[in-house]
């Protein structure tokens, strides 16, 4: 199992947290140190099952830079908020765990960590 964190943020430091008291086994990646390929986030979005707009911080100031929020949601624009995502990292949604058996999550809540849990 991996989980992306950026270490400032609560949510991923609740997760990090549930995953020790259940002792979990996982690997982290800091992914604004180290941001994921084009392809790693297709996988990963595939693995979500999620659009990439789906899973977009469209609060962001860079976001707002780059006018997002107006940006077309459909299959003909969804390589540019994948490039986009891959270039500014900040911009992903976390954290997302990805499991052994091929499922991913998007773990914001306590219910979605152990639902991780429950699939690996």
């Amino acid at each position: 199992m991996e989980i992306w964190i950026n270490p400032a943020c609560s949510k991923c430091r609740s997760a990090l947290s549930l995953l020790d008291a259940e002792g979990a086994e996982y690997t982290v990646r800091y992914y604004l140190q180290d941001p994921p390929s084009v392809a790693e986030l297709e996988h990963v979005l595939d693995r979500l099952r999620l659009e990439p707009w789906d899973i977009a911080r469209l609060g962001e100031p860079v976001a707002a830079e780059l006018g997002m929020k107006s940006w077309a949601r459909t299959p003909e624009t969804r390589a540019r908020w994948v490039e986009a995502m891959a270039e500014h990292p900040k911009l992903i949604q976390r954290p997302i765990i990805t499991a052994e058996d091929g499922s991913a999550s998007v773990a914001r809540t306590p219910e979605a960590v152990r639902a991780a849990l429950d699939i690996t």
